[in-house]
């Protein structure tokens, strides 16, 4: 069967092409977008540059949308009531906004993964934890992945088998719901030190580090992490991977380009 979207073009636009006959996609009113992403409505804190729903954090346009009435405490909770409300967001980015693929702004939307992905016509990563397996491929077999979290309670088996993770083993965790100054993006202060709280996710890397040398990579699993990677990075001297590695893969995937140049 044809899962197409009827009427859409999927090609890179180029001034030896930009003749050929286009057709409109029923209902879509904006266009340009690869991915999609999805965030929680109610949140109060600032969104810092890396922050996955700071636009600025991109070199391409995103399209994002709040899912109507979700809290932090009933993503944690992985509340199944919000399941229809993520499609459904999903959905109208796809079929009526062009969206090419769809990802989100926590972690533990990766409950919903499957569900989603089953329910829409685009690819799906919901959570930067599918990232993973793939992690675990690219160290040595006997090496751990050092895992940032906003908190640790919600990483549940649950969660793992959503995200179509299988083997979660060979895994070490830092939960960041009890710092002082990075939990204003759990408990919704409205206000932070934001070098106080890179200082506190840099720390719990090295922690991580320093408490097991066996650790071949960082997964950050929350997305206000990001701002602070390259800290990371410069501080453990290890790949470091989080939403936006997993945000730009997605792009690039769906939004391919073609080469030119001299032979």
């Amino acid at each position: 069967m044809d899962k197409r979207i009827n009427g859409r073009q999927y090609g890179y636009l180029t001034s030896n092409n930009d003749g050929k006959f286009v057709q409109a996609v029923k209902n879509q009113q904006i266009a340009g977008y690869s991915v999609g992403i999805v965030y929680i409505e109610n949140v109060h804190y600032p969104m810092m540059p890396g922050n996955v729903v700071n636009a600025y954090t991109y070199d391409f346009p995103v399209r994002m949308m709040a899912v109507p009435n979700l809290t932090n405490d009933r993503l944690f909770e992985a509340d199944p009531t919000i399941a229809d409300d993520i499609i459904a967001v999903a959905k109208h980015m796809v079929e009526n906004e062009g969206v090419r693929a769809i990802s989100s702004a926590c972690g533990f939307f990766g409950n919903f993964h499957k569900q989603v992905a089953n329910a829409v016509d685009a690819p799906v990563a919901l959570s930067s934890l599918i990232q993973l397996p793939w992690i675990k491929t690219l160290i040595k077999p006997n090496q751990k992945v050092g895992i940032l979290t906003a908190n640790a309670a919600a990483l549940t088996p649950e969660l793992f088998n959503s995200c179509n993770i299988i083997d979660h083993s060979n895994i070490v965790i830092k939960d960041m719901m009890y710092s002082e100054n990075f939990a204003a993006v759990v408990d919704m202060r409205g206000h932070f030190d934001n070098g106080k709280a890179r200082d506190e996710v840099v720390n719990a890397a090295l922690t991580l580090f320093e408490e097991d040398n066996d650790i071949g990579a960082i997964l950050m699993e929350c997305s206000d992490m990001p701002p602070y990677a390259a800290a990371i990075q410069e501080a453990t001297q290890l790949p470091v991977f989080d939403f936006i590695t997993m945000i730009k893969w997605l792009h690039h995937a769906v939004m391919q380009r073609p080469y030119s140049g001299w032979i």
